[in-house]
C-alpha cells in the first residue's frame, strides 16, 4: 500500500504507512442510541472566483452529493450553519438556495435536516432589537416553508445591540413565540466567533447559561434542543443536567465529544464532572467534526446501538485528536480542515473553498491532519487520499 509523506514545521519530510480503513459498514436503518447531525460544508465550483469578498458560486452536485453520503451513514445533516461558512464567504442568496436545495435532498433521501436561522442577510452592522426580531423571523419563516428544522443561531446583530440579559430574553421570547414548531437553540462560543463575546448578557458561562435556561423554561414547548459550542465539557454537562425533560442537549464540542456523547453508557470514556443522579447521562450530537469523519461516527454510534461501548471507544476515541487539530486556534478556520478532508476523501474535485478560505491553514497544519486522519482510520479511500496529498506536496515543490 502507498506511503504517506508528512511535512513538519521545519520542512523535514518523513514517510509513514497508509492505514487500511476497511470494515465500516452503513447501517441497515436509522441510528437508535443517539441523534447525530453532521454540520456540512459547501463545495464551490472549481473554476469560480473563489477569492475573498466574492459571491459564493456553489457546485451544487458535489455539495448535495456530500449530504446524500451523510444520510447513507444514518446521520442527519445540519446545514447552512457556521461549517457552511456563514459570515465567512457564504452570502445571503447562496444561503437561501442552500437551505431550499438541502431540504429537498432530505425529502428525497428520507433524512433529517436542520438548518441555521440567523440575521446575517441584513447588511447594516447595527440595527434595533425590533429589527433583530424581524430579521430572525424572516429567515425562520423561510426555513419552515422549506420543511427544514430550524436552528436559531447566535446573532452578531443581537450581540452588538443588546445591553442586558433582558434584551436577550426579549428577542428570543419574541422569535420563539412565532415559531410554528420547536427549534434548536445554538450557543456559539467566542473561539468560533469573537464577535459573539458576552452573548446571553455575560462573559462567564455560568451567568450566561442561567439566561439561556430562563429562555428555554419560558418557551419550553418551542425548544426541541440546545447546541452548545463552547469547547468546555463542564459547561455543557452543567446545562444538560438542568434542561427540561423534553429538550435535548446537542454537543457542539469538537474537542470533547467522545465522553459527552458516550456518557454513562461508556463508563471508560473521559467524563467531565456530572451528577450520577441526573436523568441526563449523555449528549446527542450536532458537530462539524462529524462531517469530516462521517463513516467513523456512524460506526461508533452503531456500536452503542449494539450495546458495545468498548467498540465505541475503539472507533471514536482516536478521532478526537484529529478533531482537535482541525479545530485548533484560530478555531474559526476549522472549515478549511473539513473541506480538506472532503477533498482527500473524494467528495469534491478540488481543494477549493468559497471566499478563498482554502488558504487559511499552512501545509504543516494540513500534514498533521493527514497524519491524524490516517491514525484514526478516517480516510474513506486511503489510496486516493495519499495520491491527492502527495500530489499537493509535489505541487508545492516538495518531493513526496
Amino acid at each position: 500500500m502507498t506511503d504517506l509523506t508528512l511535512l513538519s514545521g521545519d520542512g523535514a519530510l518523513r514517510r509513514v504507512p497508509l492505514v487500511d480503513t476497511s470494515g465500516y459498514t452503513r447501517p441497515d436503518g436509522p441510528l437508535r442510541s443517539r441523534v447525530a447531525y453532521a454540520a456540512a460544508h459547501v463545495v464551490p465550483k472549481t473554476h469560480a472566483d473563489n477569492t475573498p469578498g466574492q459571491p459564493a458560486d456553489i457546485d451544487w452536485d458535489a455539495t448535495l452529493d456530500f449530504r446524500r453520503n451523510v444520510y447513507s451513514w444514518g446521520l442527519g445533516v445540519a446545514d447552512a450553519m457556521d461549517t457552511a461558512q456563514r459570515n465567512m464567504g457564504l452570502d445571503a442568496a447562496a444561503t437561501r438556495e442552500l437551505i431550499s436545495r438541502s431540504a429537498e435532498v432530505a425529502r428525497e433521501e428520507g433524512g433529517s435536516v436542520a438548518v441555521g436561522v440567523n440575521t446575517d442577510h441584513i447588511d447594516e452592522e447595527r440595527i434595533s432589537l425590533d429589527e433583530v426580531v424581524s430579521a430572525y423571523l424572516e429567515q425562520l419563516h423561510f426555513t419552515e416553508e422549506q420543511g427544514a428544522g430550524p436552528v436559531l443561531m447566535a446573532s452578531r446583530h443581537l450581540a452588538r445591540v443588546a445591553e442586558s440579559a433582558a434584551d436577550y430574553r426579549r428577542v428570543y421570547d419574541a422569535v420563539l413565540s412565532r415559531a410554528t414548531a420547536p427549534v434548536v437553540l445554538h450557543w456559539l462560543g467566542t473561539a468560533f466567533d469573537p464577535q459573539l463575546a458576552g452573548y446571553f448578557g455575560a462573559t462567564d458561562w455560568q451567568t450566561a447559561s442561567a439566561v439561556l435556561l430562563e429562555v428555554i423554561e419560558a418557551n419550553v414547548d418551542k425548544v426541541a434542543g440546545v447546541k452548545m459550542s463552547l469547547l468546555d465539557a463542564a459547561s455543557e454537562v452543567s446545562v444538560r443536567e438542568r434542561l427540561p425533560e423534553s429538550v435535548r442537549m446537542f454537543t457542539g464540542d469538537d474537542f470533547n465529544y467522545v465522553g459527552l456523547i458516550g456518557g454513562a453508557d461508556v463508563p471508560d470514556a473521559p467524563q467531565p464532572t456530572r451528577d450520577p443522579a441526573s436523568a441526563r447521562q449523555h449528549s446527542d450530537a450536532l458537530l462539524g467534526a462529524f462531517a469530516a469523519l462521517t463513516p467513523v461516527a456512524s460506526a461508533a454510534i452503531q456500536a452503542l446501538d449494539a450495546g458495545d461501548p468498548a467498540r465505541y471507544l475503539e472507533v471514536l476515541a482516536p478521532t478526537e485528536a484529529l478533531s482537535r487539530q482541525v479545530f485548533a486556534a484560530p478555531t474559526f478556520y476549522y472549515k478549511t480542515g473539513v473541506a480538506f478532508l472532503a477533498w482527500l476523501n473524494g467528495h469534491q474535485p478540488a481543494f477549493q473553498m468559497v471566499g478563498g478560505l482554502h488558504s487559511a491553514r499552512s501545509l504543516p497544519h494540513l500534514s498533521r491532519i493527514v497524519e491524524l486522519a490516517n491514525d484514526a482510520k478516517a480516510f474513506e479511500r486511503p489510496e486516493l487520499a495519499a495520491e491527492r496529498w502527495n500530489g499537493m506536496l509535489r505541487l508545492n515543490g516538495l518531493d513526496a
